[in-house]
C-alpha cells in the first residue's frame, strides 16, 4: 500500500470527464482478451456512456496524484434505475459502487481501496444501511480487495448478461 498522502480523493468535476473516461478504458481493456470482441465493444461503450455525465445520477469520485487523475469510481444512489427486466424498470435497493478504475501505472498504491472506502464513507453519511457492487471472476485482484475491505458475496444480487457469464453481487453492511 502506498502512502495516502501521495494522492487525494475528491468529488469529480466536469473538467475531469475526459481523464476519467481515458483511465476507465485503460483500466478495463485488460479484460478484452477474455471476451468476444462484440462484448468488449459493448462494455467499452457502456463505460464511456456511464462516465460521460458527472453527477447524473451518480456521484463521481476521483483520485488525483500530483495534479493527474489516477483513479475514479461511481456511486449510484439507492432507488436509481439499473435497467429493465421483463419490461419493468429495475431500481437499486441500495447504493451501488460501479466502474472502479485505477490507471495501470498507478496500481498497487492503495488507490482502489481508498476510492472504495470513500464510497463506504459517503454511503454511511447518507444514512443507508448497505452498499453493494458487482464484479466478475476475471477480476480476481478486485474481488480480493473488496473481500479484504469487508464486502461479502450476495448470490441473490448476481445477474447473467449473456449465457455462462455471471456478474457477482457483493454487499457491505454499514
Amino acid at each position: 500500500m502506498g502512502n495516502e498522502a501521495d494522492f487525494q480523493i475528491r468529488t469529480a468535476t466536469e473538467a475531469d470527464r475526459s481523464a476519467i473516461q481515458e483511465i476507465s478504458v485503460a483500466a478495463y481493456i485488460q479484460y478484452a482478451e477474455n471476451m468476444p470482441i462484440y462484448i468488449w465493444d459493448e462494455y467499452k461503450e457502456d463505460i464511456l456512456k456511464t462516465t460521460a455525465n458527472v453527477g447524473m445520477p451518480a456521484e463521481q469520485i476521483v483520485a488525483e496524484m500530483h495534479g493527474t487523475i489516477v483513479g475514479s469510481v461511481l456511486i449510484f444512489p439507492e432507488g436509481s434505475v439499473m435497467g429493465e427486466e421483463d419490461q419493468e424498470v429495475v431500481k437499486r435497493k441500495w447504493p451501488e459502487i460501479r466502474l472502479l478504475a485505477v490507471a495501470p501505472a498507478a496500481r498497487g498504491k492503495g488507490i482502489g481501496a481508498a476510492l472504495t472506502q470513500e464510497c463506504i464513507r459517503r454511503a454511511r453519511e447518507s444514512g443507508v444501511s448497505t452498499i453493494t457492487l458487482h464484479t466478475l471472476d476475471m477480476m480476481p485482484v478486485a474481488m480480493r480487495m473488496y473481500e479484504k475491505l469487508g464486502f461479502v458475496r450476495m448470490p441473490e444480487l448476481d445477474f447473467y448478461p449473456v449465457p455462462d457469464v455471471v456478474i457477482k453481487g457483493y454487499r457491505y453492511d454499514l
